[in-house]
Parts: C-alpha cells; structure tokens; sequence
C-alpha cells in the first residue's frame, strides 16, 4: 500500500493533553472486522468480550525519564538530551538525540543539575543524533539513580503541553516492570487492578512480553512505497510461560488478544515454523502494513493513532484497511480522543 492511503484529517482539538481522570473510564470503540460492526463502549467493558482460556498479551517495558535539560561547557548555552538506548553500562555510553544539534561537536563536555552528572560528546551518529560518555564515579545504582532525579518524562512533543509531574505515574502502565523505554505501550495505560482482578476471576490469562519502545516508533514515514520505509531495530523478550499460555489459546481455538501493536510486533517477530510463539530474546524491526497475514494474534487493544503513522498502519493490517479508516472517521465524528494518552479500540 502506499503512504498516502493512511492520510486524513485530524482536528488539533482530538490529540489529548490530559488522560481520562480514571484509567478505564477512557472510552473504547469495539470494531468487529468480520462484519465491520462497530460499538462505543467504555475500556471496563473489555471483560466483557472475553472468556475462560483466552490470553491477553501485555508489554511490561517500563518508561524511564529520558529527556534531560544541561548547559554546554564555557558558552553556557541550554541543551535537550534525549537518551534513547544505554550502549555500554560499564563505560555509561549513551545513544542520544542532541537539541540544538548545530551547537554539540565531538569532545564538548555537558552539565546536567547542578554538575551531579557530566557527559562528554565522544561521535556523531546521525544529524541530531550523538554517542556520549557519561562521566560518572558512584555505582550503577547511583547513576541511574541521578538519571531518573534529573530526568523529565519523555511525553511525546506531539501532545501540545509542557510535562508535568503527574505524568511520571500516567505516561507508565500499572505493572511496567523493565526499565528501557523512551514511550509507553499506550494501550496499557488503560488497564487497573480492578480490570485486571476481574479477567482474572473470568479465567482470562494476563501474561507480559518486554519490548522497549525506542523513538523510531513514532518516526515519521517519508516514503510512499511503504515497502522501503525501514523500522529501527527494538529488544524484545518473550519468555517461556507466555510462549506457553498463548500456544495453548491457538490450539484450543481460544482468542490471544495483544495489548499494543508493541505487543503484537514481538508476537509475530517470533513465530515458528508450525505456526506458534517461540519463547525468545532478540532484536526486531518488523513492520507490519496492509496486507498482513497475522500468526498468533486474534484480537488487538490499540489506541487511535496519527495519520500516516507506522502504528495506524499495523492497526489497519489487523482490522482491515476498509475497517479501520471507517473506524477512524466514526471516532472523529463521535469526538473520541486520539494519540497517547487518548481513547482505546478494540478488534476483535
């Protein structure tokens, strides 16, 4: 398909700020993608559609405070860096995105606080993008420590609002556990304990996948063939119970239902030659657009998504493009909230 076919016209007034008061007070558009039916719900309503023996697939990554506010040496100057993946853990060795890059050359040094933490600028990696050395004395656990005091929650730029301390607990699902993403798994975020008490009780399995959501999720496709548009690579690990759990849905014809199109990338970056989840670690840059023929997942929670975006597109492979950009309108027309800390759909 090409790029253009995930175009439409999102009022600025649709992109949330704020999340819903209550987590699971969002609201939820239900897309049956056999018929095309569609339903307004609200997200507690999820257990409603699921019974004993189904297994739902969630991303435990935990967000870490990724966007860091510093002075460069002698000038002064103010300077954003974003750290995007931790290289080196003995040498503190950092993959970040540099603001304003014009001003960071190979050897300036950075002050971050009150000079507790000091990187130096070591190579260029891409326009904005630079390998630093954090040049720090303490343990491991005291570094990180300074990282996450001096650290902002990384909200995306798209929500049009500064950062604010309440969302160092909203911008992080209930039970992140893995420190290692710049974004949440947004479609988590809808999720509480009573929800998850009451699959629970129903006979529903909630078992996790790790996959730590880098900025490359949210990058912005600049190609119409989408065929030579190319994912950045993210770690992802599937462990054996989970493997277990959801090979044993699939054979007992029983819905696994992937919270997230994070999810669902891990789920179907490790699937086997018989059809069924592999236990595993490794790196993925899958990209899932229409058409796609999906192995393991049968049901999908997702949030509403940018035009044009990588995510949109995987929601559509899923429901089925037809489906979806009528869902879409629907939502628009129906007022519900998109992005990050929007409103929820399920296709089932």
């Amino acid at each position: 398909m090409k790029l253009s076919a995930f175009k439409f016209e999102l009022p600025q007034d649709r992109i949330a700020k704020y999340p819903a008061e209550n987590r699971d007070e969002s609201r939820m558009l239900v897309l049956h993608r056999d018929t095309g039916e569609i339903e307004h719900k609200v997200f507690k309503d999820i257990v409603d559609y699921f019974d004993e023996g189904d297994v739902m697939v969630n991303n435990d990554t935990k967000v870490f405070p990724a966007r860091l506010y510093g002075q460069k040496e002698k000038t002064g100057a103010q300077i954003e860096v974003f750290l995007l993946r931790e290289l080196n853990q003995e040498m503190h060795l950092w993959d970040v995105l540099v603001d304003p890059a014009r001003k960071i050359r190979v050897g300036n040094k950075l002050y971050f606080g009150e000079g507790e933490l000091v990187a130096e600028v070591i190579d260029n990696t891409t326009s904005r993008g630079r390998t630093i050395r954090f040049l720090f004395d303490g343990t491991d656990e005291e570094f990180y420590k300074t990282i996450d005091t001096l650290g902002e929650t990384p909200l995306p730029r798209t929500i049009p609002r500064d950062t604010e301390p309440e969302d160092r607990e909203r911008f992080q699902t209930i039970y992140a556990k893995h420190v290692g993403a710049v974004a949440a798994p947004v479609a988590g975020l809808h999720f509480t304990m009573q929800v998850l008490k009451r699959l629970e009780i129903k006979g529903i399995d909630v078992t996790p996948i790790t996959l730590h959501i880098g900025l490359g999720t949210f990058r912005p496709v600049d190609v119409e063939d989408l065929t030579k548009h190319k994912m950045d690579s993210e770690n992802y690990s599937i462990g054996e119970p989970t493997a277990q759990l959801v090979n044993r849905a699939l054979d007992e014809k029983k819905r696994v239902v992937s919270i997230g199109t994070t999810s669902m990338r891990a789920l179907e970056s490790s699937v086997s030659a018989g059809g069924r989840l592999k236990a595993n670690s490794a790196w993925t840059d899958k990209f899932i657009f229409p058409p796609y023929e999906f192995k393991i997942c049968n049901a999908l929670v997702t949030n509403f998504h940018l035009p044009e975006s990588t995510l949109l597109m995987q929601a559509a492979a899923f429901g089925g493009y037809e489906n979806v950009m009528k869902a879409y309108k629907e939502a628009i027309k129906e007022k519900y909230r998109f992005f990050s800390y929007g409103d929820a759909m399920l296709i089932i």
